[in-house]
């Protein structure tokens, strides 16, 4: 269910990349039209002593409940923690699904969402972002001892597994592979591992976040895509001091190492930077 972007070679690429990470199709209710919420203050949060979170629970290793049924964890919680933390009020998760997510934003059932979104146009003329927390490339993945393949180019008459309604598949066609169909990523490399197909494209922290898991020798990253797509905290227009303050908070947390070290745990490496 990972929200995939792709940084795309083309110009006529490129027009796909600002859809976003986290789907980017959706609709935000405007407040003219619905009487939406205000933005929030430091102070009114302070006073209240707890930040509102909008988060799904099902997008591990972001948002996810461990074994299925434990507490809230993942990436995006720890970070929401302790930007709170630093705050100092508590972070409170409300659980929604993706397509809810702005809404509820609007709405003010939650004072920000953490959720990988993923910065672009269409959005930031809605809602207002924090610095960014993630950075990611799009990568060609191949088994590990594979010569032939070493640039989206070199892909040109080859086979690669994608899912046929991800932005990856238009990478992979437009590179000129023919593109065998998959469910998702697991699926792709099994495929890759068998044979059946020379490669597959996808997001890095989803190949970073397989690989601290299995830590599989057999597969590599033979190329990465050259331009970056950057999630962060999103919040209502008018939050302008909350969303200050967060990047204080942010800014201490990187200086401090809190970043990195969250960033390690989850994907072997820093993906904040």
């Amino acid at each position: 269910m990972k929200r995939q972007l792709v940084a795309l070679l083309t110009t006529a690429l490129l027009a796909v990349t600002v859809t976003g990470c986290a789907s980017g199709t959706e609709t935000a209710p405007s407040s003219s039209a619905t009487g939406a919420a205000a933005g929030l203050t430091l102070q009114q949060v302070k006073d209240a002593g707890v930040l509102k979170v909008g988060t799904e629970g099902t997008y591990k290793p972001f948002s996810f409940h461990e074994g299925g049924t434990g507490a809230l964890t993942g990436f995006d919680v720890e970070i929401m923690t302790a930007v709170a933390d630093k705050l100092g009020v508590k972070a409170s998760f409300e659980e929604t699904q993706w397509d809810a997510i702005f809404a509820g934003l609007e709405a003010s059932r939650f004072d920000v969402i953490a959720n990988q979104v993923t910065i672009n146009d269409q959005r930031t003329a809605k809602y207002l972002f924090s610095t960014p927390y993630t950075v990611s490339t799009g990568v060609l993945v191949t088994k590990a001892d594979n010569t032939d393949i070493t640039s989206f180019e070199s892909l040109k008459g080859k086979t690669s597994a994608q899912s046929l309604t991800s932005n990856w598949n238009t990478l992979a066609k437009e590179s000129g592979a023919t593109v065998e169909a998959v469910e998702g990523w697991a699926q792709a490399v099994t495929l890759l591992k068998q044979g059946r197909v020379d490669a597959t494209i996808n997001d890095k922290l989803t190949y970073l976040d397989s690989q601290n898991t299995n830590n599989d020798p057999s597969i590599k990253v033979a190329a990465e895509t050259a331009d970056k797509s950057e999630s962060a905290l999103t919040f209502r227009k008018g939050s302008e001091d909350l969303v200050k303050a967060v990047d204080t908070a942010m800014a201490d947390l990187a200086a401090d190492g809190t970043l990195t070290e969250i960033s390690e745990k989850y994907f072997g490496e820093d993906v904040t930077k």
